[in-house]
Parts: structure tokens; sequence; C-alpha cells
């Protein structure tokens, strides 16, 4: 696939304006960004961001990699891909103000596709890193300092990708994941919580739109009260004692006006429960949507991640003398 070509993804944006990739140094960007195919047979692939700078310094004598962070986008796993303008903005924004490299990942969405197949997805991209000899991330990206984020849906995906990640650590080497970064991340259940019947009727994800993506993205013949939606239930918090051992750190945010806050401080409760380190951040937003939209909310949310990214002792100095 050529750096420019914005792949084949029937639906997945919709209405939304798109973005292509730009790996031209000679652009005015503060990233620069390629696209590479992942599963071709499944249409699913990977936009890779690299900060400018980085580019711009490589002739130099620095030769410190950059953490590298796996991102998986919103979107209630129907819609939206990396490609999408917002999410292009935001992972290029991050990928500058963090230093680091950033892989953008395009899973297959539903209802075409139900879970677990965003997950399935995940996984192969997290393989696929660990073989690849894709030119950015071999000179740049420190395989050793690598962690999955996700937003809304994508937190979801990037939770359960880390269970499945942290049962085979060992499969992944030389990839080594430090952490996991949730930023709102979509959960559900079968009995409401306050904070969803209190604000049902919010403008940015009411409750009827999170009950129809459920019903759209879980497997047929299941309720919300699936492992998959409901992290309380099944398997799922018995496989947390792996991110205890591994000594994984997670990072939640969330917001008092988003009607899944407490889905997600249940979620941080259950993991601290566990032994599991946590850092959680709340505030008064709403749903993610603002936070993209927003820059001052947007700068906020850089320098949560970059602090949490800090407190990993994963991020060196980058900078050359």
């Amino acid at each position: 696939m050529s750096d420019e070509q914005i792949p084949t993804k029937p639906n997945a944006d919709m209405n939304f304006p798109i973005t292509g990739a730009t790996a031209d140094p000679d652009e005015h960007t503060v990233a620069l960004s390629k696209d590479v195919t992942l599963n071709q047979i499944n249409n699913t692939w990977v936009r890779i961001f690299l900060p400018r700078e980085t580019v711009d310094s490589s002739s130099s004598s620095c030769s410190n990699k950059l953490p590298l962070i796996v991102y998986f986008h919103g979107g209630g796993f129907t819609v939206l891909s990396p490609a999408t303008k917002m999410n292009h903005e935001f992972c290029s924004e991050l990928s500058a103000q963090l230093s680091c490299v950033i892989i953008s990942v395009a899973y297959r969405l539903a209802p075409d596709h139900r879970l677990p197949a965003a997950y399935d997805d995940a996984m192969e991209a997290l393989h696929w890193i660990k073989t690849t000899q894709e030119e950015w991330l071999q000179k740049y990206a420190d395989f050793s300092s690598s962690f999955m984020l996700g937003d809304s849906a994508g937190g979801n995906i990037a939770y359960h990708a880390g269970l499945r990640a942290a049962c085979e650590v060992h499969n992944l080497l030389p990839l080594n994941i430090r952490g996991l970064i949730l930023f709102k991340p979509f959960f559900g259940g079968v009995k409401r919580t306050e904070s969803e019947l209190r604000l049902a009727n919010e403008l940015d994800l009411p409750l009827s739109a999170s009950d129809s993506l459920w019903k759209l993205s879980l497997p047929i013949g299941v309720d919300r009260d699936h492992e998959y939606c409901n992290p309380m239930a099944g398997e799922g918090s018995k496989l947390l004692e792996q991110f205890k051992l591994l000594g994984w750190k997670i990072m939640v945010s969330g917001g008092y006006t988003d009607p899944l806050v407490d889905r997600q401080i249940e979620l941080v409760k259950m993991m601290e429960d566990k032994g599991v380190k946590v850092e959680s951040h709340f505030d008064e937003s709403g749903h993610r949507t603002k936070d993209f939209i927003d820059p001052a909310k947007r700068n906020a949310l850089y320098a949560y991640i970059k602090n949490f990214l800090l407190s990993t002792s994963a991020v060196a100095d980058t900078s050359c003398e």
C-alpha cells in the first residue's frame, strides 16, 4: 500500500471528514504519518505517526528510541477509522507532544464483524509489530516501552486486548507492554447504574444509543452482562491477576457528566481490589467527543498521558545534546 493511499473502508467513516497520511517531510505537519496493510483479507491496516522533530534531527548523534503507543479509536465499534479527521489529529498531536511513535489500528467494525473481531485484530496488530521490518518502527520505536491506548469503544478494545496480551507476554517479545491507557472506556451492563439513569438523555451518548451500539456489536444471542460489555461478569476479572504479576500500570480517565462514568469507577475499584496499579483521573467533563473537539481538553489529556508514561519510568530523555 502506498504511504498516502487511504484503504477502502466501507461505511467506516460515513459522513465524518477524513485525512490522508502524510509521509513527506516537506509538509508542514507536527507529525509524519503513513498507512501500512495489516491483513489484506480482513481489510485491516495501521497508520503510523512519527514526530517530525525526530526526522528533522535524525542526522544528529541522538540514538534514543521513542516510546510506542498502540492506539484504538472510538466509534461504538461500528464507525470511524484512523483516517477520521479527529482521530488523525489526535494521534498526530499526541505523537508530537509526547515524542512517541503511535500505531493507530483500523480494526473490523460491527455489525458485519461483531466482537470479538476487534479484539482479534488488536492482537494481530501486536503480533505484526513484533515481527515487522517496517522502516520507521525499526529505526525509531522502542519496543521495550510500549503501551496500549484507547478511547470509548477503543478503551474497551485496549482493555480486552490487554487481558489477552498479559497471558502471552513471551510470545509478544521484543514488544514489552508496560501499561494501558483507557480514556472514557465504553462498558455496560443489564442493570442500570445511577449515572446511566441520571444522564439517560445526554446528547452525546443517550442511553438508547448506547443500548443500540451493544446490540450491533455483541455476539448474537447474548445480553449486556456478557464479559465483552460488562467487565464485572465472566472470567475477565480473574485474568487481572496477570496485570498485577506483570507490574502493569493502568490509567483510567472519565467524566462525571458522562453516562458511563459509574462503569469506569467500578472498573477502577475492581482493579484496585485485585492489586493492580491504577491511576485514575475523573473530572466534570462529559462523553469523549467534546474532549477531542476542544483544544484545551485535548491538551489536558496529553498532559495526563505524558505524566502517566513518565510515572512508569518508560520515557527517557529523548532530546539530543
